[in-house]
């Protein structure tokens, strides 16, 4: 509880209803616990919401999906990825899984997506494949990256951990036209299985080579050889794989969560455009909206503080703390990660606009299960703290 009474608000919960644990609760009582019946329902449903005759193969994380996919692209060591710093440290790092390097760009500071000139600027012979980031579940300009990638010969495998269900021209992410995407389903995200993810393509080879990868290397998934009339101990290891295959448990949450999608939108939208009319006459700049027919996902809410603002950005966190709301930071850009910054001698003034993004923006709590007085007592924080 704050000083107040208030109960503290956090920056984001999940919303799991009955349907949720009463599937959770067949699948115990089932005996099926791991990989099996459960998860590819989940993969069947999530691929015909998406259409456009895409492929989705479930997995323990987004993180994973990008791995996968960047494997399945034949992606390996003198290769280079780019994408952008203004990112998750997963996003860099599955290209160093692959003792391929990451060739970080900047953002484009009117949509904080990934720079398509900058791209194009950094091709070189080695560049394979391109990671663009769909921030806060804003599109990037995929027409443009799509049109520099086939002209430059290189992949495409888009990072939309932020972005389901988002819109490019009216078509959802996932079925524009990159060779694979890869979604999260992490327990802050759109919609949740707890943990876990979702790597979709419509290319039978990327996605029979993720679907081995995802279980060791096993020509035949654990569900497939305990349900077919070939003998079930019998199997094949065809490869070096990893272990990320979802679980039926996980599966039978995102089963749920996954027809609950277009509700979940319709609510963080509504929340966003009250969050955009009390928000107007403050110090800030509010998140930007694509242009029609396409769409936001509204993953996150980031306001991006004017520099005549009374508060600077950490003083405002702990102010909004202090009374009991929580906020984050999406992200300290990779620039900034020891790791990154060190291994590639990376400095601040070579990706200026992440950089003046980073240091005066603030994620605010954005949930379906948010009440209208819960985002009041935001606003008002707000402008209490910020107003004139």
């Amino acid at each position: 509880m704050t000083a107040t009474g208030e109960p503290f608000l956090p920056f984001a919960l999940p919303e799991i209803g009955e349907e949720e644990i009463a599937e959770v609760l067949d699948t115990l009582r089932s005996g099926w616990l791991t990989t099996g019946p459960k998860a590819k329902q989940f993969e069947d449903e999530f691929a015909a919401y998406l259409g456009g005759g895409v492929e989705a193969i479930a997995v323990n994380s987004a993180t994973a999906a990008l791995h996968l996919g960047l494997e399945a692209l034949g992606i390996g060591p003198g290769d280079e990825v780019i994408t952008t710093t203004h990112t998750f440290t997963a996003t860099a790092e599955v290209v160093e899984y692959l003792q391929a390097t990451p060739v970080f760009v900047d953002i484009d500071p009117s949509t904080y997506c990934i720079d398509p000139e900058l791209i194009e600027a950094a091709i070189t012979p080695r560049t394979k494949a391109i990671i663009p980031v769909h921030y806060a579940g804003y599109p990037c300009d995929m027409p443009a990256i799509l049109d520099i990638a086939a002209r430059a010969g290189v992949r495409v495998l888009d990072d939309a951990a932020h972005a389901f269900p988002t819109r490019v021209d009216g078509a959802l992410i996932g079925t524009i036209g990159t060779d694979a995407t890869a979604f999260s389903f992490y327990a802050n995200k759109t919609m949740t299985t707890g943990e876990g993810g979702m790597l979709v393509t419509r290319d039978p080879a990327i996605a029979k080579r993720a679907r081995v990868m995802r279980l060791h290397g096993i020509d035949r998934d654990a569900f497939d050889r305990f349900t077919s009339r070939k003998p079930a101990w019998y199997y094949e290891v065809v490869a070096p794989g990893f272990k990320y295959n979802l679980t039926d448990l996980a599966a039978s949450i995102g089963i749920h969560q996954l027809r609950k999608i277009d509700r979940f939108l319709d609510r963080r939208n509504a929340l966003a455009s009250r969050y955009d009319a009390a928000l107007a006459d403050l110090p800030l700049r509010t998140p930007p909206r694509p242009l029609a027919p396409s769409s936001h996902a509204w993953h996150l809410y980031v306001i991006r503080l004017d520099p005549i603002a009374r508060l600077g950005r950490d003083e405002l966190i702990t102010a909004l703390h202090e009374r009991g709301i929580g906020v984050s930071v999406h992200y300290i850009p990779l620039h900034l990660q020891p790791y990154w910054r060190d291994r590639y001698s990376l400095e601040p003034g070579q990706f200026e606009a992440s950089q003046a993004f980073y240091e005066r923006t603030i994620s605010l709590p954005l949930f379906t299960r948010m009440t209208d007085s819960d985002q009041d007592r935001v606003i008002e924080a707000l402008h209490e703290l910020l107003g004139r």
